[in-house]
């Protein structure tokens, strides 16, 4: 690039900083901008930061199985730039629990295709290795106000074993893994505009012209690209591109609860992440004894969506963390309930059909990586990829609405259709809906 184009990267999460730095590698001339004082301060520090490999669709698998490889070399990737140390991944490995013969069976069957390392565990195996779980069938999940929510399940119908894969793990500090790619950026000559809002898109009749600050400040650039989390709704209006999306995105209260290990267990060295969808929840190590649970969105409990990112219950809530909580004690009996809630409770930035939205938009030079919270963390590396080849191949006048572009994985070598996530595409309804995928 004779004379490099000038990018600026609304939002400094994982995902933010990820396309920063593929793009300053590429030869772009990039800034990100972002409200909070420090990157992955806002919905990234809030991420379990699970690396898992179980969706819905192949392309997702596909793209969750590439981005772990970044988090296996993570010091090659990012170089040793960051004074604070690298980030760690913790594989301790991901057991989805069956529920039925044919339960997680469209997984598996991705993990045959695209060889991607797995066990089947029966009941005796998952008893060895995690001997305080409780494996009778206890669904479906009902809410925590009805009347049956501590039945003790009716029969002896156990549970159909369940799919381990080794691989899979998590990020024990999520805001050091942003701040690593931090340094990398900046080693790479990119720089941060902190502690500031973006208030307008600015464009013309052509294509956007850049961004400017609640201060007023004005940053001219010939690419601006949308990775503001729960914000991004917010930014494609400033932008004006809504209408020419039929997948929009929302921002989702959650609450994830942290809870000590259960006696004579310590979760946080021998547990596995787990994923129930028997009871809709998911729960994994953390450090210090303890262990972490989420939600997985059962029919009957509700989602309380956020008009203002600004302005949210940022408090725990007692129905959810007696909801979330108690179901955990349903699996896990010995499971110790603390008295005052603790864990993390955020926004995340959710899809109408929960598979993120990695495109162009109808503005020219207006790109977006949005819908990415709660299951996109993972993905940062290669997301950062995959967003800087699609950019500037569209930046060299590609079609990629007429001809979506395909994509191949550095590392594994997957080849897939971009058009998997574009804003036109139809709802796809083999989701789960939920933080699943």
């Amino acid at each position: 690039m004779s004379t490099p184009k000038q990018v600026v990267v609304v939002g400094a999460g994982v995902i933010g900083c990820a396309i920063s730095l593929q793009l300053a590698r590429k030869g772009y001339q990039t800034v990100n901008v972002d409200k909070n004082p420090e990157v992955g301060y806002g919905s990234t520090s809030h991420s379990c930061a699970v690396v898992r490999f179980s969706y819905s669709l192949p392309e997702t698998v596909m793209l969750a199985y590439e981005g772990f490889h970044y988090w296996k070399h993570w010091e090659q990737f990012v170089g040793k730039h960051d004074e604070r140390g690298l980030a760690r991944y913790h594989q301790c490995g991901h057991l989805m629990l069956r529920s039925s013969a044919d339960d997680r069976a469209s997984v598996v069957q991705f993990y045959k295709e695209l060889g991607i390392p797995f066990a089947e565990w029966d009941l005796q195996t998952i008893r060895h290795r995690l001997p305080v779980l409780d494996l009778r069938l206890m669904g479906p999940a009902v809410a925590f106000d009805d009347p049956h929510f501590f039945d003790e399940p009716s029969g002896d119908a156990m549970m159909h074993g369940g799919v381990f894969t080794p691989e899979a793990g998590y990020i024990g500090d999520p805001q050091l893994a942003t701040h690593n790619l931090r340094r990398a950026v900046e080693a790479s000559g990119g720089r941060f505009v902190l502690g500031k809002r973006v208030t307008a898109i600015l464009r013309d009749d052509e294509r956007v012209r850049g961004v400017e600050l609640e201060d007023g400040t004005r940053i001219d650039a010939d690419i601006v690209v949308n990775a503001a989390g729960p914000y991004s709704s917010i930014v494609n209006k400033l932008a004006g591109v809504e209408q020419g999306m039929s997948i929009g995105t929302r921002a989702l209260r959650r609450e994830v609860h942290h809870l000590p290990s259960p006696p004579n267990f310590d979760f946080g060295q021998y547990g596995v992440m787990t994923s129930d969808g028997d009871l809709y929840q998911y729960f994994r190590p953390e450090t210090g004894a303890k262990l972490t649970v989420g939600s997985g969105d059962p029919p009957c409990d509700s989602q309380t969506w956020v008009d203002d990112p600004d302005h949210f219950n940022t408090e725990f809530t007692e129905s959810q963390w007696n909801t979330q909580v108690y179901r955990a004690a349903k699996r896990i009996p010995d499971l110790p309930i603390p008295s005052k809630a603790q864990g993390v409770v955020s926004l995340y930035d959710v899809a109408d059909d929960w598979v993120p939205l990695y495109d162009k938009s109808d503005l020219k030079g207006f790109y977006m990586a949005v819908g990415t919270s709660g299951h996109q963390f993972k993905n940062a590396g290669v997301v950062g990829e995959l967003m800087s080849t699609l950019i500037d191949a569209c930046e060299q006048g590609h079609d990629h609405d007429a001809d979506p572009l395909s994509f191949t994985g550095r590392y594994t070598g997957y080849r897939f259709s971009l058009g998997t996530f574009s804003r036109r595409r139809a709802i796809n309804q083999g989701s789960s809906f939920s933080v699943r995928g």
